[in-house]
């Protein structure tokens, strides 16, 4: 049996949940500026697959890359690190 490569792993904030069996996760990063070597954040927004729809905007989860699940989708929820802060 063939061994399956290494999957990138990123933790990202759930921005958005609004469709159906996928959250869009912000995955922020720190980077050296070349000139300035002052650091800058990155960020960049992933849509992962999230079967069960349990991500709620505001969680932090881990995402795992996989195969396309859709024409932007590449992306799993593996798991829920820590759950929003729901106060009103």
């Amino acid at each position: 049996m063939a061994e399956r490569g290494l999957r990138k792993k990123l933790v990202g904030i759930v921005v958005s949940n609004r469709m159906e069996k996928t959250a869009l996760v912000q995955v922020s990063r720190l980077t050296k500026h070349r000139t300035y070597k002052k650091f800058v954040r990155r960020r960049a927004k992933y849509m992962a697959h999230d079967p069960q729809n349990r991500c709620q905007i505001g969680d932090r989860v881990r995402i795992i890359e996989s195969r396309p699940i859709s024409k932007r989708k590449r992306w799993q929820v593996i798991e829920i690190i820590e759950k929003a802060n729901l106060e009103t």
